[in-house]
């Protein structure tokens, strides 16, 4: 299911989205989710028994791996990963699974930019499709400031490479409250409370695609 967005004070827009869910078999929970050209496959193992060293004994212990299209995952994989972990933990309720481990496993396809964004959005997606108790939804949005000052929503890896700053929000389905925040390049306070509020009305939309998506993926046919 593609969508698409308009903001009112500029011409920008939300790629066309795509979401497949329950894809692989193995995991207790997956998602493919496709953001233009930018797509990311994530599967989620557990909850399951953890090793006594990675026990925690009021929560589940979450592990995010990240893995590159192709080589090793390096020093950016695992940046990533830990701003993923801090999401995910933000809205599990871990404490109703104690002593257990749950992993969650994402192997990027193809990035043609906004690839944390797509990276968060399919992380939501596995965990719906694990059926896992969440307190709340969360979704990414990424804006780019150019150098002459116009803000692109979910740009392209080119529109990164020439834009003067990259911001990434984790947004949470309930009031809109930021669960993340990321910013690559420089950027004002003004410029950062600009972005964060069109990615709060961003937001709307792709939870809505998220609506779409389950009701899709569970009705009768």
């Amino acid at each position: 299911m593609a969508v698409e967005m308009e903001v009112a004070d500029g011409q920008c827009r939300l790629r066309p989205f795509s979401c497949e869910l329950g894809l692989l078999s193995r995991p207790d929970g997956s998602a493919a989710f496709l953001q233009g050209d930018t797509s990311v496959l994530a599967g989620l193992y557990g909850p399951a028994e953890a090793k006594i060293s990675k026990e925690l004994p009021d929560r589940a212990a979450l592990e995010v791996l990240l893995r590159p299209k192709v080589g090793l995952p390096g020093v950016l994989e695992r940046s990533r990963e830990q701003l993923l972990r801090q999401t995910c933990e933000a809205v599990l309720l871990g404490v109703l699974h104690p002593r257990t481990a749950i992993s969650l496993v994402l192997q990027v396809l193809s990035d043609a930019g906004s690839l944390l964004s797509c990276c968060l959005n399919a992380a939501c997606m596995a965990l719906l499709d694990a059926g896992l108790p969440l307190a709340a939804l969360f979704c990414g949005v990424t804006y780019a400031l150019q150098p002459d000052g116009a803000i692109l929503l979910d740009p392209t890896a080119r529109q990164e490479q020439e834009a003067r700053a990259v911001l990434t929000f984790a947004i949470a389905s309930s009031d809109r409250k930021v669960l993340m925040a990321t910013t690559k390049g420089s950027c004002s306070v003004e410029e950062m409370q600009q972005c964060l509020a069109a990615a709060q009305r961003a937001a709307s939309t792709i939870f809505q695609f998220y609506r779409d998506s389950v009701r899709r993926r569970y009705s009768k046919n």
